[in-house]
């Protein structure tokens, strides 16, 4: 198995958007050499200016690297960035390591795990939690599923952008775990949405209600890195809602497939989808309250 080193260890990173790049910057910056993809170029300049080598393809960083750690949009993507005629498998050497830390299905990381093994490599799969904010303060919660040596060789990675990293199990445990995660988050979201809404028509100080419920019962991520943004009328995204609306199908999929019921997350995954369908696809997930804003007329 291989163990990692900023002098002899090369990292191959896939997907430098809003997550993956500061991801990506944090190992650079322990003295890791990167060669890096991206679907859009430009998005990779930041990296390219600190020293990551561009490379034209999956297949091309697979052929370059030591560990290839990839974040992606949707499963569709992740197959093609693994699976495609370009793609990782296209290249992998033998003895490297794969890290895919895209929010995806269970079913498609035990599929990248054997088809890793068969090459005489290792997969883990490593979905993480704390958004944009997470990323750039290198404090990311990340979810790993895989086998134990392979874990074991990439947590000084790993440790260099999360402060909570927690082996779940075998390979598709970590995401069931995220599944596990997104599922509160978007308990939590709508509560924190219905909150500021209630708290405006009301006639609070909303800065000032949030002071003493963020304090309280209610207390969470959500209050207080996300209410301060929507109080400032900020929906840039942190997560997309396109994103979050991928995870929770995911997670309805795999309620489906256990004979499981969750209408809490049935409900939240209708009102993202119109938030969605009223143009907010590409906003942070706190848009949610503008749909709610709609339905309920408030100007």
């Amino acid at each position: 198995m291989i163990k990692v080193s900023p002098k002899k260890t090369t990292i191959g990173w896939i997907g430098t958007g809003v997550m993956g790049g500061p991801m990506c910057l944090h190992l650079m910056n322990k003295g890791y050499k990167a060669v890096v993809y991206n679907r859009t170029k430009r998005k990779a300049k930041h990296l390219i200016d600190e020293g990551a080598e561009w490379a034209k393809s999956p297949k091309a960083v697979a052929e370059r690297a030591d560990v290839i750690f990839t974040i992606v949009g949707f499963p569709k993507d992740v197959r093609e960035v693994y699976f495609g005629d370009n793609g990782v498998f296209k290249g992998l050497k033998k003895g490297s390591l794969i890290v895919d830390m895209t929010t995806t299905e269970p079913a498609l990381s035990e599929e990248i795990y054997e088809q890793a093994k068969s090459m005489g490599s290792s997969s883990v799969d490593a979905p993480v939690s704390g958004g944009d904010i997470g990323a750039q303060a290198g404090t990311l919660s990340i979810m790993v599923g895989g086998g134990k040596n392979a874990v074991q060789a990439v947590m000084p990675l790993l440790k260099l952008m999360g402060k909570n990293i927690v082996h779940q199990g075998g390979p598709g445990k970590g995401q069931h775990t995220k599944m596990c995660n997104q599922i509160m988050a978007c308990a939590l979201m709508i509560g924190m949405c219905e909150t500021l809404l209630y708290g405006y028509k009301a006639g609070l100080n909303l800065n000032t209600m949030l002071s003493s419920v963020s304090k309280g019962a209610a207390a969470c991520w959500m209050l207080d890195n996300l209410a301060p943004k929507v109080v400032k009328r900020d929906f840039k995204p942190g997560f997309y809602v396109e994103h979050f609306i991928k995870d929770m199908g995911i997670a309805l999929g795999e309620a489906k497939r256990m004979d499981l019921t969750l209408p809490g997350l049935s409900l939240v995954h209708q009102l993202y989808i119109a938030t969605k369908a009223q143009g907010h696809g590409r906003k942070g997930t706190q848009a949610l309250l503008l749909a709610l804003e709609q339905l309920s007329d408030v100007k």
